[in-house]
């Protein structure tokens, strides 16, 4: 299903910015890859669970040779639509899921290796990708700043300006016509100008917080599957924001991630949302939150 959704983009896809992941349905617009990275942590998961059931049995099994087919083909896909920065996000959900199953940690840095040499071919083929990189170097640079270091230096000057408190809640300047995807790409920089300093960091603490929490749902569930289904989540939501906010402050080359549960987009939200469902379900049938309900019922 995750495949087929892919792959619409392909043959009905809408064009954004280079890239060709959205499918217009009337007065909206639908990102399958949302969604499909969703389906990808399940497919893992059952994979991963099955290398496991087959090694206890004794019989031989190969985890990175269960997941490659599926993985492969959804990141063949991802990056048919151009979406570079889906399909690093894709790569990491699976790294962490191998990792947590026990993979050698060299054979995935070797394969990782693989994956950021095709990443950076990619990037270096591409004029309109080089130019991003070199705009981490010096985003200002006259030869940069009207094209590729456009969105950084802006992205800077509207985190630089909000100071420890902020200039006010709607009162950014940057956002009207100055940074571009002010509402998607780039919403923590105006939190950082309206809410200041203190209000990035609050930001940063929330996503702290619920990651904690996902990761801690994964170490105490019994079930093999939901355990990397929820350490996938964990992954995902992790990858996400760190890729998103490092964009922002300028560390990596734009890609264009989404900042979960922030940034506009009906099918980014959709789906991290029937993620968190997912970890909410896991986390209410293990036996200490049962507990837990049943004491403050008992206090009631």
């Amino acid at each position: 299903i995750g495949a087929v959704a892919l792959f619409l983009p392909i043959i009905f896809g809408q064009n954004i910015n280079g890239n060709q992941n959205w499918i217009p349905l009337g007065p909206f617009t639908l990102q399958p890859s949302e969604f499909a990275k969703l389906a990808l942590i399940l497919y893992c998961a059952l994979q991963l669970r099955k290398h496991l059931e087959r090694k206890a049995k004794g019989l031989q099994s190969n985890a990175i040779g269960m997941v490659s087919i599926g993985t492969v083909g959804f990141l063949l896909l991802i990056l048919a639509g151009r979406d570079l920065g889906t399909a690093i996000i894709v790569a990491g959900i699976v790294f962490g899921m191998l990792f947590i199953s026990g993979v050698n940690l060299k054979v995935l840095l070797s394969i990782s290796g693989i994956f950021a040499a095709v990443g950076l071919a990619l990037a270096v083929t591409n004029p309109a990708r080089l130019r991003r990189f070199s705009a981490v170097i010096d985003p200002f640079a006259p030869e940069i700043y009207k094209l590729a270091g456009w969105q950084p230096a802006h992205s800077l000057m509207s985190l630089a300006s909000g100071g420890l408190f902020g200039v006010g809640i709607g009162a950014s300047k940057q956002k009207w016509a100055n940074l571009a995807e002010a509402h998607t790409d780039f919403i923590f920089s105006v939190i950082g100008e309206e809410l200041g300093l203190l209000g990035t960091l609050t930001v940063v603490f929330l996503f702290a917080t619920l990651i904690y929490a996902i990761f801690r749902v994964a170490i105490t569930t019994k079930d093999l599957f939901q355990k990397y289904v929820v350490t996938g989540i964990g992954c995902w939501i992790i990858l996400q924001v760190l890729v998103n906010l490092m964009t922002v402050v300028g560390i990596i080359p734009v890609i264009g991630v989404t900042l979960p549960f922030i940034s506009y987009g009906g099918s980014s939200l959709v789906a991290n949302c029937l993620a968190i469902a997912f970890v909410l379900n896991v986390a209410r049938r293990e036996p200490d939150f049962k507990a837990a309900r049943q004491a403050r019922k008992k206090v009631k």
